[in-house]
């Protein structure tokens, strides 16, 4: 991304463990349609971002957060010419349903109810639990995160949806996915599985991306750079990986793996790498600055260049 004006960096820090981190700006990138195992809790601090969610367009402005609950296909490009600038952390479904169990009502799997929230104070947070990941503060990460997620929880927080297999279609759907996990290196054609599942092919596209938001082709895609990732991160080269997962190459796997990821995996698996040694660790805060960030869980703290409420709706500079 030299030159492009586009930089990004996605990393995990030891202290937080079950959580990925990225700080990124970009222009003309644009994200394929994909999913994420982990919650997407983006914070935009520049320009805007439009994500494609649940058959709408969604626009995130400065001072606003994109939230994507886990297994929920999106995708993301520049909502203006000058892109956007943001920075995200993304927890297991684990971490937050642990956290919504300590400090909030909610019960069983919690999610996001809203993919855009207007919070400045939270997108403080965001951004400030990336500062002490890379300060190597484990006390002010941990304690943070932990803040920006219960007041993301409290403000827009209910049970996360739950896909319930019902109709033969989405039966039929299950059935076609596992079959392509079992298959991933090498799958069938759309007609042969079909014909394995004793449907049509027509009828099988269309009960898949009812059910699952992709068609077969790019769930498979989504699935092979999801288990890349892991091997990315056991120690795999980036070549050896690709062949792992049925690319045909490396660079097969760098043009799909950055389109979903948001970095080449080159670049991934350093970063990676690094949380096996963290930095020296920054003064941690006392007992009593983490008790007051504890109780301004609710606080609304505005920023002195505010943008418009961006509930989905298109963000316009100037706008009042």
């Amino acid at each position: 991304m030299a030159g492009s004006g586009e930089l990004a960096r996605h990393w995990r820090y030891a202290e937080l463990p079950g959580v990925d981190l990225l700080r990124a700006r970009y222009v003309r990138k644009t994200f394929a349609r994909h999913t994420h195992e982990h919650f997407v809790i983006a914070a935009i601090a520049e320009g805007v971002e439009v994500f494609a969610h649940r058959g709408a367009d969604q626009y995130a402005g400065a001072g606003a957060l994109a939230l994507v609950n886990p297994d929920t296909p999106h995708t993301g490009r520049a909502g203006v010419p000058e892109g956007w600038r943001y920075g995200a952390v993304y927890p297991s479904p684990d971490v937050v349903a642990e956290i919504a169990a300590e400090t909030t009502t909610l019960r069983g799997a919690p999610g996001f109810v809203s993919p855009v929230l207007d919070d400045p104070y939270a997108v403080t947070l965001v951004h400030q639990v990336l500062r002490a990941a890379d300060e190597g503060n484990a006390l002010a990460a941990d304690t943070l995160l932990r803040v920006a997620v219960t007041r993301l929880l409290r403000r827009n927080g209910g049970p996360l949806p739950q896909r319930e297999i019902r109709s033969a279609g989405a039966r039929i759907a299950a059935r076609a996915r596992a079959a392509l996990e079992e298959r991933l290196v090498d799958p069938p054609t759309l007609e042969q599985l079909a014909a394995d599942l004793g449907t049509g092919s027509f009828a099988l596209l269309r009960a898949f991306r009812d059910t699952y938001g992709l068609p077969p082709h790019a769930w498979l895609t989504d699935a092979r750079v999801r288990r890349a990732r892991r091997l990315l991160d056991a120690g795999t080269t980036p070549a050896e990986a690709a062949v792992a997962v049925g690319f045909t190459d490396q660079p097969h796997l760098n043009r799909h793996f950055a389109r979903i990821v948001g970095v080449p995996p080159g670049a991934y698996q350093r970063e990676r790498k690094n949380v096996q040694d963290p930095p020296e660790p920054a003064p941690l805060p006392s007992w009593s600055w983490r008790n007051r960030q504890l109780t301004r869980t609710s606080e609304p703290t505005v920023g002195r260049n505010r943008t418009a409420p961006s509930y989905g709706t298109p963000w316009r500079s100037g706008s009042p």
